[in-house]
């Protein structure tokens, strides 16, 4: 008889690393369930490139959950009347940070995975090559751990919960070259904070920055498209 597979939910924004983060969950065994999240973000093209990325990878499910953050602002990724940044990373936090954004995220998936008997949740956040958000840090992510573990019923009952966040102490071109050696297929994610339609890239913003850097640092040809 054949051992039914370890499940596996996986936040996929879409971008660059969380189609590394998913590449990782399948190649370390998992069967994948990817979760992406509209929340009112300012352009589609993510999310259109997270279906991509999940039928290329190989995810046994992909689900699209629906949450208007967009409704509250004080974020430029959801308020079209906060420019987004381009002159580089500034000082504290930036406005690119969404309020919450990875604590409604993660309890989504948390929800999935309950009902899936997954005791594993993966999330591609990174603590190294990032533009300073809180909810990115290695704190945060074992702060939700343990309260994940306190709040469910999988967790109460002896079932540990985990949340994997393998890419949080790597750099960009860590990640590039781990991700090109597991096949992702770069070309197919969308990392800029103001893509167009055609999920083309801006070139100047924060995401794009890093993303370029990463390629080059990494030594890997870039395939994003610029508009």
């Amino acid at each position: 008889m054949t051992e039914n597979p370890k499940r596996a939910v996986v936040l996929l924004s879409g971008g660059l690393d969380s189609a590394t983060c998913l590449a990782i969950a399948r190649d370390m065994g998992f069967e994948c369930y990817a979760l992406s999240v509209a929340y009112g973000q300012r352009h589609a093209a993510e999310l259109t490139a997270a279906k991509r990325v999940a039928t290329t990878l190989g995810a046994r499910e992909h689900r699209l959950a629906c949450v208007e953050l967009g409704q509250f602002g004080g974020s430029a990724l959801t308020d079209a009347s906060i420019p987004v940044p381009v002159e580089g990373a500034s000082a504290g936090i930036p406005v690119t940070y969404v309020p919450a954004r990875n604590t409604v995220m993660l309890s989504i998936a948390l929800a999935w995975a309950e009902v899936l008997g997954a005791n594993d949740i993966f999330v591609g956040v990174n603590a190294v090559d990032y533009s300073g958000y809180p909810d990115c840090r290695p704190e945060y992510i074992a702060a939700f751990e343990t309260m994940a573990n306190l709040a469910t019923k999988t967790g109460t009952e002896g079932s540990r919960l985990t949340i994997h966040a393998p890419l949080i102490d790597q750099s960009k071109a860590d990640i590039v070259r781990r991700g090109t050696a597991l096949g992702v297929d770069y070309a197919q994610t969308v990392s800029c904070y103001q893509a167009d339609d055609a999920g083309r890239a801006c070139g100047v913003c924060d995401a794009c920055r890093l993303r370029r850097a990463g390629f080059e640092a990494a030594g890997v040809p870039d395939p994003t498209p610029y508009a």
